[in-house]
């Protein structure tokens, strides 16, 4: 992929690493010449800026130079400075050495020429700075001349070692170690290179070619390895690319043979030390991998050679190639598509020739697509691995992985990639509360834990609440919930008491007043003579020790036409009811409450409502409540602030069977009608109910959620109201509902997120069949690892989907074998007599006497070879019988089978049958006489196995009948199908109309799940969004939705529709339908 170029017929280098923005200086090439034949020569510093789409570089400094370049170098000498850019030291003719100050070029201020040095006898080609030490340059030029020089003081440079140590010739290339700052090397053109060790100033070791046909024309270290190099050879007749390790110097390592010609220039990429570029005479620009030797990446160059390519030492994919023509590229080798390049050259060739006018169109062949893509490289460079990495697990672990740091001096050894799990804690006061629970749901000393939970109260409801769970794990709970209420026996005994006493310490009785005079009235019926005479009463207990009558008066029975008289016939007669409506319209209440309790059952109750209908006191509610048992409509009816009255009548006269559901309704009543503080007392109905569920539920409408101690808190009430129920109705009687399934599982979920995965797990109900439950257990089951053996292991929490083989249809079944070339008849159905499984054996001979099969009718003249045609599930062969058609669909045929298998040359007997063939019941004679063998191939040598048609075995699929699409998503199908048919009629290349044909397939999985109703209520309404968005054409809001729908919804739900929406979405926005 080119990104940038230049025209200049120069030599080029890159700007240091540590440099920015990049930069690439170029200087006039001394081996060509330009249109003018010019021999001056210019130093010209370009910004390369990738954010601009040109393909032109801006030129940010221009000096004029005295001489022409063989060899521009760009060291950091000078960077630590104030807006230091470096040194620039450029070989020319002559033995002429310049360095050049970047920052005064740039800013065209002061003189740059720092230095120039002609020490050297011949052009200077090669040179290279020190990637230790900054200021120390080498350079080497005609007769093995090589100069080390020290840029603090350039009076004097160094020379390793002596001419007469080494052969007349020149120094084609020098490189420092990347590894060890004191060893450099020297390629020639005779296929040697030196490698020199300057701290003792001579030759360490000598490579070279035994073959003496290279001709060394570049050489490179290893970035990483301090004694791997390589060495390129420019000869036409080897063109090699040599890796040497010093320490097997006897032969080359490995040996990249992939160029046709002479090998120009190589560069070793910095940032991968598994990427080497080459250029070579046979116009390509390879990029090697060097652990396999491979090619990982080429690029060809047009007509022209590449003399130097050089990897950016700050961006790694990038590389510039300079070549012959007077072009310097700069590459990607993330590969990119030529089509606009070639367009701009077109573009930029009519201009040249238009005259003022537009060219007429050319008609030239269509180009085949691939010719113009250049493929990125093959396997993705070490700069794009991320060094490091960090990612949590379930459990609270935290996985993360790295490169172990190498001190600047080390060399770098290959060692494994270590990866790290640790367990992250966050909530240290939240596990302290759950190891306490734990531990007193461990021991069963629950009580404590309570008490110990009252005393830490702060608020009072909340230490209200902890005396009701309490309570709950004792025995008598009824009577100390009304202690905690407020209402005790004790107590009351005492006030009655206190009361009666006070009243009869009085001299006399207290004077009726009001509706008790009509009741002392009423209650002297009893006593009363027919002349109306009343006897003075003596005090009540004196009354009742003495019953005999003492010289009593004989007492009438009233006969006279008044309410006494009536009252009396009615009672001579036994109509006691009448006699009850005369007292009650007397309002004599008590005559007519002892009469209608003479009455029966029903009387006295009828008497009683009428008695509280006409009775209008403060304290007639409560007694209606006490005598009717109507505690329904005393919930509904009584005062929010009489709350703890209702609950101690309800724990004092309720049955055991109605009180849960009497409390959930006072509860409920408390929550829907009350403010917060009523709505929190409601959690005292509901641990008096033992209703689990309602707690949870009133508890999260005032708590967060999301708070670990809040969820604490609700795990301790929830966990020791579940240990009362129980105690009371056995591990059996309680199943959690949905809101504690959730808190539950969000609880669990914490803790196993703190690294308590033992105790995670033991607050999950065991015998529950929820989902989420059971996931989580699963999950949470196999997280402990060892921690588990022995164990068994909790029920797969999945649907297992048994996935058959799918039979052929009438375009897609093989017919092996040849076809019969007569019609055959259906056969009579036949008893099933065994059930077929997965694989079936034919046996050579039968074990048991059968009939021979019939005749078979065979014309050689009809035969024909295997083809596409149907058959007839019935149509099966000799000794084959049907099975149950359910044992077909347990048991597939794999569809690798249905390929004819070979007869040997030679027949081999079959091996003996050890085991009774798959029947049942002895085979009834005469059963294979009635189908014709037709589908056995008939060559068979004698003897040997009949070969078996699978497709025999094929039972028709059922018949599916399709569900309607439910209307209200009827419109999803028309818009999405309306945009297939729009993309297709748009599209003109086979690929798209492929994808499209798929897409249309796929779709089908989402109209299933839109029939079945298993879609989540948020998919959908994305779903109808969607829809909107292709109806109006926005195809970008519409990936956007899609994504945030992908985003928020379950993998397994979307797999199978989503992506291929999103594929038909970005296909019609590209299509721009």
């Amino acid at each position: 992929m080119k990104l940038k170029e230049l025209e200049r017929p120069a030599v080029q280098v890159w700007s240091p690493a540590s440099q920015y923005p990049v930069y690439l200086a170029t200087g006039t090439s001394a081996q060509q010449l330009d249109a003018s034949f010019s021999t001056n020569g210019t130093l010209e510093i370009f910004e390369v800026d990738f954010r601009d789409p040109s393909l032109d570089l801006k030129r940010k400094g221009v000096l004029s130079a005295s001489s022409r370049f063989h060899k521009l170098i760009w060291g950091s000498f000078g960077n630590g400075l104030l807006e230091g850019s470096g040194v620039i030291a450029g070989g020319g003719d002559n033995g002429m050495l310049t360095l050049y100050n970047v920052t005064h070029i740039l800013s065209s201020g002061k003189e740059p020429v720092i230095a120039q040095k002609q020490k050297h006898t011949g052009a200077v080609r090669a040179l290279d700075f020190n990637p230790f030490q900054g200021n120390l340059l080498a350079s080497g030029a005609n007769d093995s001349e090589i100069f080390i020089w020290d840029l603090n003081n350039l009076s004097v440079p160094m020379t390793p070692g002596s001419k007469s140590q080494q052969p007349q010739e020149d120094v084609k290339a020098l490189s420092w170690n990347r590894q060890v700052q004191h060893i450099l090397s020297s390629a020639h053109p005779s296929g040697k290179a030196v490698v020199w060790d300057l701290r003792k100033n001579e030759p360490v070791i000598k490579v070279s070619d035994h073959s003496n046909r290279m001709h060394c024309s570049g050489l490179a270290w290893h970035p990483v390895i301090a004694t791997q190099l390589v060495l390129c050879s420019e000869d036409d007749r080897l063109p090699v690319i040599q890796l040497w390790d010093l320490r097997f110097a006897s032969s080359p390592l490995k040996l990249l043979e992939s160029h046709s010609r002479g090998i120009l220039s190589v560069s070793w990429s910095q940032a991968d030390a598994e990427l080497l570029l080459s250029s070579a005479k046979d116009n390509q620009i390879l990029c090697w991998n060097l652990g396999s030797t491979e090619v990982v990446y080429k690029l060809p160059t047009q007509s022209s050679w590449c003399f130097d390519v050089q990897w950016c030492p700050r961006d790694p994919p990038v590389f510039s190639a300079a070549s012959f023509d007077g072009w310097i590229s700069l590459y990607s080798v993330m590969g990119r598509s030529w089509e606009v390049q070639q367009m701009r050259q077109a573009d930029k060739i009519s201009s040249s020739f238009s005259k003022g006018q537009p060219l007429p169109p050319l008609q030239v062949p269509e180009q085949v697509a691939q010719a113009s893509l250049i493929p990125p490289l093959k396997k993705p460079p070490k700069w794009m691995r991320r060094p490091a990495g960090v990612s949590f697990a379930f459990g609270g672990k935290l996985v993360t992985f790295g490169l172990p740091s190498t001190p600047a001096h080390q060399v770098p050894q290959p060692c494994l990639r270590l990866v790290f799990i640790s367990q992250v804690t966050t909530e240290s006061e939240f596990l302290l509360r759950s190891a306490e629970l734990q531990e007193a749901l461990g021991s069963g000393n629950l009580l404590n834990y309570c008490q110990n939970k009252i005393q830490e109260a702060s608020l009072q409801s909340e230490k209200m609440l902890w005396q009701f769970l309490k309570v709950t794990l004792e025995q008598d709970s009824r009577m100390k919930f009304l202690k905690l209420l407020g209402y005790s026996k004790d107590e009351l005994q005492k006030k009655v008491a206190t009361w009666l006493k006070s009243d009869s310490g009085l001299g006399e009785s207290p004077q009726p007043k009001g509706d008790d005079l009509k009741c002392i009235r009423q209650q002297a019926f009893c006593s009363q003579t027919s002349k109306h005479t009343v006897e003075e009463a003596s005090a009540s207990s004196t009354f009742f020790d003495e019953l005999v009558p003492q010289n009593m008066t004989p007492w009438e029975i009233p006969t006279t036409e008044d309410v006494d008289g009536l009252l009396s016939q009615a009672l001579l007669l036994g109509e006691l009811g009448p006699a009850v409506e005369l007292c009650l319209k007397e309002e004599r209440f008590a005559d007519a409450i002892i009469l209608a309790q003479a009455g029966g059952t029903d009387l006295l109750k009828q008497t009683q409502e009428r008695y509280l209908a006409k009775k209008k006191t403060r304290i007639t509610p409560l007694l209606a409540c006490v005598i009717q048992k109507n505690w329904k409509d005393m919930l509904c009816a009584c005062s929010m602030k009489n709350w703890r009255e209702a609950l101690a009548l309800l724990l004092t006269y309720s049955g055991p069977e109605k009180f849960p559901e009497l409390c959930d309704i006072l509860g409920t009543r408390m929550e829907q009608e009350g403010s917060r503080a009523l709505t929190s007392e409601a959690r005292l109905c509901y641990v008096c109910s033992g209703s689990v569920e309602r707690l949870v539920e009133c508890w999260a409408k005032y708590h967060q959620t999301s708070s670990p101690m809040a969820l604490q808190d609700l795990m301790e009430k929830v966990m020791v109201l579940n240990r009362s129920l129980e105690l009371l109705q056995g591990p059996d009687g309680v199943t959690p509902g949905p809101a504690t399934t959730y808190r539950v599982t969000q609880y669990a979920n914490l803790l196993a997120a703190q690294g308590s995965l033992v105790t995670a797990m033991s607050y999950l109900p065991s015998d529950c069949a929820q989902p989420p439950i059971q996931q989580l257990r699963d999950r949470l089951f196999h997280a402990q690892g060892s921690g588990v053996l022995g164990q068994q292991s909790p029920p797969f929490p999945f649907p297992r989907v048994v996935v058959g083989a799918t039979p052929y249809s009438q375009e897609t079944s093989h017919r092996l074998g040849f076809q019969p070339s007569h019609q055959v008849s259906t056969p009579s159905p036949r008893p099933r007599i065994f059930t077929p499984q997965s694989s079936l054996v034919m046996p050579s001979t039968p074990s048991h006497p059968s009939p021979c099969p019939g005749p078979r009718m065979q014309n050689t003249s009809d035969c024909r070879p295997p083809g596409f045609q149907a058959v007839q599930p019935s149509a099966l062969g000799p000794g084959l019988r049907p099975g149950p058609q359910d044992s077909l669909k347990n048991s597939p045929v794999p569809r690798g089978n249905l390929q004819r298998k070979k007869f040997p040359e030679t027949f081999m007997p079959p091996a003996p049958i050890t085991t009774p063939v798959m029947c049942l019941t002895p085979e009834p004679r005469g059963v294979l006489s009635s189908q014709p063998a037709v589908s056995l191939v008939s060559h068979a040598p004698p003897g040997a196995p009949g070969e078996l048609s699978l497709q025999q075995f094929q039972w028709p699929p059922e018949k599916m009948e399709k569900k309607e699409l439910p209307p209200e998503h009827q419109s999803l199908k028309i818009s999405f199908e309306a945009l297939l048919q729009r993309c297709s009629l748009s599209a003109t290349d086979l690929k798209t109309k492929r994808k499209l044909d798929e897409a249309a397939l796929r779709l089908e999985h989402l109209y299933e799940k839109l029939c079945e109703g298993t879609l989540s209520p948020h998919i959908l309404v994305g779903l109808h969004e969607v829809a909107r968005c292709v109806d109006t054409g926005s195809f970008e809001q519409g990936l956007a939705v899609h994504a945030q729908v992908v985003g928020c919804s379950s993998f397994s739900e979307v797999s199978s529709f989503m992506p291929v929406l999103k594929s038909v979405l970005t296909i019609a926005h590209k299509l721009r339908i």
